[in-house]
């Protein structure tokens, strides 16, 4: 078997929780050697609760798979000149403390990249430093706020603001890392020197929400209000039906034209309002509560049958334990049943992109606390 697209590739990682974590976990499948650097109270991320052992909670196990860690002791001379030893033969340096503590430590990009020139010096944290907010304390729930999410989860501003019932804007900013990180490393290919790169979690949600709800704001004048009216519709939820819920969503005229056949109503064909995507988009809650209306009439199993044969996007609404058992990830392999060491048997989700020449592995367990200090410290490999 071929090795993964980052064989070869080092990270010294000193991050923790979620973001930086997850970005690692990500090169680490994708082949990189990645070395966790931790204090003696470990990742925070380990704390978390259900888990068997201390320190191996479950969203730990789930974020640093294929990593060698290290504990080190980044208040003393001794823990930087060890880290510094760890850097002289690493391709990148990724860490989620705020910039002017990696500053205090000597470990700001300035510097490194001076003295590592072929070094990929990865920031991220909450807001960029070329900014008033640079240096300010951030989490998921505090950029969700920020950003604008939690206003548009509730409704932009017609409800009350809540966050999402996930971690959303540490793993969004997790696939930025990643994906700058791998950018940096094929430029230095081109160019034989390092960068440093920040990654910001604050302009980084903004970014990934503009994309569709900066709406009328986009133009200049503006053409409406911010707010993507689709998904701020008050009918866009998984319908119920005479036995459960599911999610359907023609999109296409042909596919709405499809689903007004299908609901015995093809004069809605001939509305104004339904006629083409243009007038759709201005009648967005009228539209969805018809589709509100006719899915009460049936059971969810005769929809998924009379949608997929009218090529109509839908999904049943899955809970986890749904998921473990779907036949679909099961013809793919995508839940993987692993023995840790120490944890027993594991159920992990497994690299979901397929790569034909380099494919992702799983080489390591989670790692316990400091598991690889000895090794990495004895002989630098």
């Amino acid at each position: 078997m071929a090795g993964g697209a980052l064989d070869g590739v080092t990270v010294v990682d000193v991050t923790s929780v979620g973001m930086g974590p997850m970005a690692t976990q990500m090169l680490g499948d994708m082949g990189a050697d990645v070395i966790k650097v931790e204090q003696r109270e470990g990742d925070v991320f380990r704390h978390v609760t259900p888990q068997r052992h201390h320190g191996m909670s479950h969203t730990y196990l789930n974020l640093n798979r294929n990593k060698r860690s290290v504990v080190l002791d980044l208040k003393s001379a001794g823990g930087i000149e060890q880290l510094l030893s760890l850097l002289g033969k690493a391709d990148v340096f990724v860490s989620n403390m705020r910039a002017p503590a990696l500053r205090r430590l000597g470990l700001d990009a300035e510097r490194l990249t001076e003295t590592h020139p072929r070094l990929i010096h990865c920031g991220c944290y909450g807001y960029s430093e070329r900014g008033p907010y640079g240096g300010r304390a951030a989490v998921d729930d505090t950029i969700q706020a920020a950003c604008g999410l939690a206003w548009l989860q509730g409704s932009a501003g017609s409800e009350a603001p809540r966050y999402v019932n996930t971690v959303v804007a540490d793993k969004a900013v997790a696939l930025y890392v990643a994906n700058a990180i791998t950018a940096a490393l094929f430029a230095r290919e081109r160019t034989g020197r390092g960068q440093a790169i920040e990654v910001p979690m604050f302009e980084c949600m903004v970014s990934f929400l503009a994309v569709e709800h900066l709406a009328g704001l986009t133009f200049v004048p503006p053409e409406g209000a911010a707010g993507y009216s689709r998904l701020l519709n008050a009918f866009r939820k998984p319908f119920a039906t005479t036995d459960g819920f599911i999610g359907v969503v023609p999109y296409t005229d042909a596919q709405w034209k499809r689903f007004f056949e299908l609901v015995g109503a093809p004069e809605l064909l001939a509305d104004n309002r339904f006629a083409t995507a243009v007038a759709r988009s201005r009648h967005f809650a009228p539209l969805y509560e018809i589709v509100e209306q006719a899915l009460k009439k049936r059971s969810t199993a005769q929809w998924i049958t009379l949608l997929q044969d009218a090529d109509i996007p839908f999904a049943p609404v899955n809970s986890f334990d749904d998921l473990l058992d779907d036949p679909h990830l099961a013809a793919i392999g995508f839940w993987k049943r692993v023995e840790h060491p120490t944890e027993g048997s594991l159920i992990q989700a497994g690299f979901p992109i397929h790569f034909s020449g380099t494919p992702a592995t799983v080489r390591r367990h989670a790692p316990a606390l400091g598991e690889h200090t000895d090794e990495l410290l004895s002989n630098g490999s």
